[in-house]
């Protein structure tokens, strides 16, 4: 259903270790910040700061710091200018790939993710090349250690939502439609539910499954090196990966 796939697994585990470096400290204040200067400071009328605020829980950001960020954020950000930016292409092996950025400097940043794609094997594609494959959705996910699957079901459906995912081995994904995520966020919030995620997402509708242990590396560096960009907020691709790949993956 919302986009989980085996690939999933390996990002949760990993994500312990990414949360240490800085740079995604630094990425998560950059989201707060544009998140209050665009929809003010209280994140109960403003989903997109809410979910900046889940995301830099998810990554133990010190209260502090985010308190900063919103503020500044509120104040203007004297002297930045962030602006929103995509691109979209194909990867190695004809993954498709979209990339959010989040920029002051449009040049350096179209500079760079070209050069990523060019040294991995991939072509930046033209506005709508690999977008109409994709489908934006409000995805919300919930420790499955944290609530029993009955229980989630029954308040995600009070809440509006409209599907829930339990593939995945780590989280629950709750789906609703863009327009009501910020209402079944707030909701179950206001059930006790912890909430580790939260955010409009693009799911591509189909999946391109590989599986070749060499080329899923390929695609998995690509990737990572877009994700490693400072400039890079989001990365959204179709690829999965077999059980057989997936397992040879997690041994290395």
């Amino acid at each position: 259903m919302s986009g989980h796939n085996k690939w999933s697994s390996i990002k949760h585990k990993k994500g312990a270790a990414d949360a240490k470096r800085s740079k995604v400290f630094t990425k998560v204040i950059r989201e707060i910040t544009v998140a209050a200067k665009m929809g003010g400071e209280d994140p109960n009328s403003n989903p997109r700061l809410r979910s900046a605020i889940v995301l830099a829980k998810s990554v133990n950001m010190p209260n502090d710091n985010v308190s900063k960020a919103i503020k500044k954020g509120v104040g203007g950000g004297k002297g930045e200018n962030w602006e929103n930016l995509s691109y979209e292409g194909y990867g190695p092996h004809n993954v498709a790939v979209i990339v959010e950025c989040l920029t002051d400097n449009k040049n350096r940043t179209i500079s760079s993710v070209r050069s990523i794609f060019s040294k991995n094997n991939g072509n930046i594609g033209s506005t709508n090349s690999v977008m109409y494959m994709f489908d934006r959705k409000g995805i919300i996910e919930v420790e499955k250690s944290s609530i029993d699957e009955d229980a989630l079901t029954e308040h995600a459906i009070e809440a509006g939502a409209d599907d829930i995912d339990t593939s995945d081995e780590q989280v629950y994904s709750i789906e609703a439609s863009p327009g009501d995520l910020g209402t079944v966020h707030q909701y179950l919030e206001e059930q006790g539910i912890t909430i580790s995620s939260s955010g409009l997402k693009l799911i591509p509708q189909n999946r391109l499954e590989i599986d070749d242990a060499g080329k899923a590396s390929q695609v998995i560096k690509f990737i990572d090196a877009l994700e490693d960009d400072d400039d890079v907020q989001n990365v959204y691709s179709n690829f999965d990966i077999t059980e057989d790949v997936l397992k040879q993956l997690e041994t290395q």
